[in-house]
């Protein structure tokens, strides 16, 4: 008697059925895994995420890894070049090591950034979900609040409260944070719209589920994709910002570090000494690069992700 193909032979000898395999392989994957297979092939995603984890590493090691402390100050060697009197990215106008100072001014950015996209995204997914899956007068009401919001210059909000609440860490994540949620809770809300009407959302009501937990266990998961991409993009704002307000003399306190007034201080000092601009301007640059390379990468991955769930 003749064999009997099994699917397995089928599937090998490129037959029929094995489409289907390939499908069945896919959502057995699952949108997440299959997300992270295509950030996976992008290199240069990959890279930048390699290098932004290098960065919270050596911002947590600061205090290990600076040769001194950021405000120590060697007044035999003031504006020293690098390599001088043993400062390898040489001094300021105070005699203060360079390179201690970028450490701790990349712990001072990341703290900022991380800190004020938390606090923004707290803000977004509240707002999203309730006037999402609320509606009615709430919605409108939230949206309204949303819109105002919106309509004013973030940048110049940001700079009121660091006015009203002063120069601090704390204040600027505040500040940034408060000034910054407008748009992802617009994004959290279209999402929500989008997913409270699915099947597996009304099941959950039919088997009496409450409101919170269903905007929470089964609404807010499935959005996580589209937040993550925005939020991605956020966190290198967010480091701009912080520069941009310390450029206006409304950054952090001296003699804290930031690499927005290590900018305005290496422009005073331009013909003097350029290694004051060139080494926090360069690794500025490079690391808004490798965020903003990053958020390319993982919304390059969920848009294909929901292209092949579509």
């Amino acid at each position: 008697m003749g064999k009997i193909a099994t699917a397995t032979d089928i599937d090998a000898s490129g037959g029929g059925p094995g489409p289907v395999g390939v499908t069945a392989d896919r959502r057995a994957i699952g949108p997440w895994a299959r997300a992270w297979q295509r950030f996976r092939g992008n290199k240069l995603a990959l890279g930048s995420l390699i290098f932004c984890g290098l960065l919270i590493v050596l911002a947590l090691l600061a205090p290990v890894l600076a040769p001194q402390h950021y405000a120590e100050t060697d007044f035999a060697n003031l504006l020293a070049p690098p390599g001088q009197g043993g400062h390898l990215f040489g001094t300021d106008q105070l005699g203060r090591d360079i390179l201690s100072r970028l450490l701790f001014g990349l712990r001072t950015a990341l703290t900022v950034a991380f800190g004020a996209e938390l606090t923004a995204l707290v803000f977004a997914l509240v707002i999203g979900l309730v006037a999402g899956y609320v509606g009615g007068r709430v919605e409108t009401v939230l949206m309204a609040f949303t819109d105002v919001m919106y309509a004013f210059p973030a940048y110049l909000f940001a700079v009121i409260m660091v006015t009203v609440l002063g120069r601090s860490v704390f204040a600027l994540i505040i500040a940034i944070g408060i000034a910054s949620w407008v748009t992802q809770a617009r994004l959290v809300r279209a999402q929500v719209l989008t997913l409270k009407e699915r099947e597996y959302v009304e099941a959950a009501r039919s088997m009496g589920a409450g409101g919170v937990t269903i905007a929470v266990r089964y609404i807010l998961p499935n959005a996580i994709g589209p937040i993550l991409v925005t939020t991605s993009f956020a966190i290198p704002a967010a480091i701009a910002a912080e520069a941009g307000l310390a450029l206006l003399g409304l950054g952090v306190q001296p003699p804290t570090p930031s690499w927005g007034a290590m900018i305005t201080d290496g422009t005073r000092n331009l013909l003097s000494a350029p290694h004051m601009l060139v080494f926090p301007a360069f690794l500025f640059a490079l690391t808004l690069l490798a965020f903003t390379w990053l958020g390319d990468g993982v919304r390059d991955a969920f848009d294909a992700a929901g292209e092949e769930r579509g």
